[in-house]
């Protein structure tokens, strides 16, 4: 079964998303190209909703998965939250008409102008990082005649067995307060004139495909908010973060269903089911329902390596050169010719400019391939390196593929550049 099914199809040979020929796509807007399934969105979401159904809750699309306006734009109208890492992200879920009641701004590095602005907006919360971030905040929400909203990322020190550069829970990683900082750093925030402190919050890491580790955390986080409403600090919420993995290849993470009850099992069983619950997913609500499209340029074969040579880039999908991430490669039209094993690389200047290795695929230049599972992590990580313009994305509505984002232009890129005078 193909990854994205049951809206990712092969049809009489013909590779299809949501009922659209790929090929088609790739040859009406060109190459690269992203191409989204809305209806796989919303059914992600939906999974995530019907879980949650009854108990006080709100679920927060993680935007840095892919923060393009029309994705926002889908769950907004969805009736989901957003979790936001910076100033630029509030910008664009307001932009897309998101709720700012319904936001929540996570990330280490927050600066007095972005508090600002996220105070004026209206957000639900601020995940709060650290003992300098509560300070500085309540001075900016004191100097503006407010009261921010706060909630503490707490490390619980739980290893979510997930790639090191995507691990967000454990000792040695930079985000969060340290547990045993917690109740001391959760005093101070109650003391400071500009807060309002109003729940608890963690994030253990990304692609996580396991119960257990969302477990551990869960019950090191209910620990800290028995020990802090021992001071009589109230905690209105608990944000549980997000991470639940997809399946790119053989990994068989957990429905969305299966771990929310495991969840809400554990906080009825701890005497805590009364509490607001908000859940922060990003890859697994889009990242099965994108496909990267591609056109192969030079087949080049070698004696220890055959090359095919695409027109698809690091700097249109970082995953493959930054965390060595496989990704399904897939033909959009199959033919009658024979499999070879090929490198799937771009045409970026660096060694480490692949997208795919060692596949098996049959293929002619001229083609059109899709690599899938890329709706999370590619156009939201695209780059202009090698003055590259960045891809078009389109977005499958029903009968409808629209043009969501423009391909970039050359002349585009340096735009706001200046010649030195003579």
């Amino acid at each position: 079964m193909l990854p994205g099914a049951p809206f990712l199809e092969r049809s009489e040979g013909r590779l299809c998303l949501q009922g659209h020929d790929l090929d088609a796509l790739a040859r009406r807007f060109g190459t690269p190209l992203y191409v989204y399934s809305r209806a796989s969105m919303l059914a992600a979401a939906a999974a995530y909703e019907r879980a949650l159904a009854g108990r006080p809750h709100l679920l927060c699309y993680a935007m840095k998965a892919n923060s393009s306006l029309a994705v926002l734009q889908t769950f907004a109208h969805a009736g989901l939250g957003f979790d936001i890492v910076s100033g630029g992200e509030l910008a664009r879920v307001l932009a897309a008409g998101g709720d700012p009641s319904k936001i929540v701004f996570s990330g280490v590095g927050k600066t007095p102008a972005e508090m600002r602005a996220a105070l004026e907006a209206g957000v639900k919360c601020f995940n709060v990082e650290s003992l300098t971030e509560l300070r500085r905040l309540s001075e900016v929400a004191t100097a503006a005649g407010r009261r921010a909203p706060v909630s503490l990322r707490v490390n619980p020190d739980v290893d979510a067995r997930t790639h090191p550069y995507i691990s967000t829970g454990l000792k040695g990683n930079k985000f969060g307060i340290a547990h045993e900082e917690a109740v001391q750093a959760y005093r101070l925030a109650a003391s400071l004139p500009g807060l309002h402190v109003t729940g608890i919050d963690c994030h253990i890491g990304s692609q996580i495909t396991r119960i257990e580790p969302y477990l551990d955390a869960l019950d090191r986080l209910l620990d800290l908010v028995e020990a802090v409403e021992a001071q009589d600090i109230a905690l209105h919420h608990v944000d549980l973060g997000g991470g639940l993995g997809i399946t790119y290849t053989d990994e068989q993470p957990p429905d969305a269903s299966e771990l929310v009850a495991a969840m809400l099992a554990r906080l009825d069983a701890r005497g805590h089911g009364q509490r607001e619950v908000l859940l922060e997913p990003g890859r697994s609500l889009v990242g099965n329902a994108g496909v990267l499209l591609t056109e192969v340029l030079v087949l080049k074969p070698g004696d220890a390596k055959n090359f095919c040579i695409v027109d698809a880039a690091m700097t249109d999908l970082m995953r493959p050169a930054m965390y060595e991430a496989w990704m399904a490669i897939e033909p959009c039209h199959v033919g009658d010719r024979p499999a070879l094993t090929w490198d799937v690389v771009g045409p970026v200047c660096e060694s480490g400019d692949w997208i795919g290795r060692d596949r098996a695929l049959a293929v002619a230049e001229g083609d059109v391939l899709a690599v899938l599972s890329a709706g999370a992590y590619g156009m939201s990580m695209a780059s202009n390196y090698n003055t590259r313009a960045r891809a078009a994305e389109v977005m499958l509505d029903g009968e409808q593929a629209h043009l969501i984002r423009a391909r970039e232009t050359v002349s585009e890129l340096f735009r706001d550049e200046r010649l030195l005078p003579g």
